[in-house]
């Protein structure tokens, strides 16, 4: 049998101009993990990152702080699903159509940069998400979920077809866990998302794998994680 470790990436920087750059407490949390896998003698034959700058700094950094650790390959395969696609180009044309959704952007706007803010992105965001998966209103230049979903399953596919007896980790996004973790466990498409929400900054998601079977080992742990650096976004 063969393991395939998922991490979310470090804290980013949400709401801001450059929302691809790990914040601080991102950087901490990198570090965490490392320091974590060190004492426990954890190691690794086989390191993959998706190419986003949060999933690859997250690597990197505790890439720096592992006694032994293999060079990272990269796949945009392992990317998030198009967040930003869904922000700047789905959510305008889903309220043009749609007066109450419309509201619900309006209130996200009024509240940036207040205490309230993640509240109503989190209430805009879902319903968004949901017509997303659904292909309802597919818009041009957003990947669609189906999209998405394939190329998250033929990476895995990939990663499968290969030898046994491999120690694998993949530094990647909330998206990608959640799609794999629904895909194994034959859950409803739906379940993706509500696997998503709860999904943590620098968690770690376990499997193990043969050709031909793979099954869900852990989920989410922050065990290396001091309270104060848990983060969901």
């Amino acid at each position: 049998m063969s393991t395939l470790t998922l991490v979310r990436h470090g804290q980013a920087t949400p709401f801001q101009r450059e929302t691809d750059v790990l914040s601080a407490t991102g950087e901490e949390q990198a570090r965490a993990i490392a320091k974590y896998w060190n004492a426990a003698g954890v190691v690794f034959d086989e390191v993959y990152t998706g190419t986003l700058v949060r999933q690859q700094r997250t690597e990197a950094f505790v890439a720096g702080a592992m006694s032994q650790w293999p060079n990272a390959q990269a796949s945009v395969a392992w990317n998030e699903y198009d967040a930003t696609g869904v922000l700047t180009r789905f959510v305008p044309a889903l309220a043009e159509r749609d007066e109450r959704f419309a509201e619900l952007v309006q209130e996200f706007e009024a509240a940036r940069g207040t205490p309230s803010q993640n509240k109503h992105f989190q209430r805009m965001f879902e319903i968004a998400m949901a017509l997303w998966l659904e292909g309802v209103a597919d818009v041009e230049g957003v990947e669609p979920f189906h999209a998405f979903q394939a190329r998250v399953l033929t990476a895995l596919a990939a990663v499968m077809a290969q030898a046994h007896s491999r120690r694998i980790v993949v530094f990647t996004s909330g998206g990608p866990i959640g799609l794999l973790v629904q895909h194994v466990l034959k859950a409803p498409a739906r379940s993706f998302l509500e696997i998503n929400w709860r999904i943590r900054n620098c968690s770690v998601t376990e499997f193990v794998f043969s050709h031909d079977r793979i099954s869900l080992d852990s989920f989410n742990s922050v065990a290396h994680l001091r309270q104060i650096l848990h983060t969901f976004r």
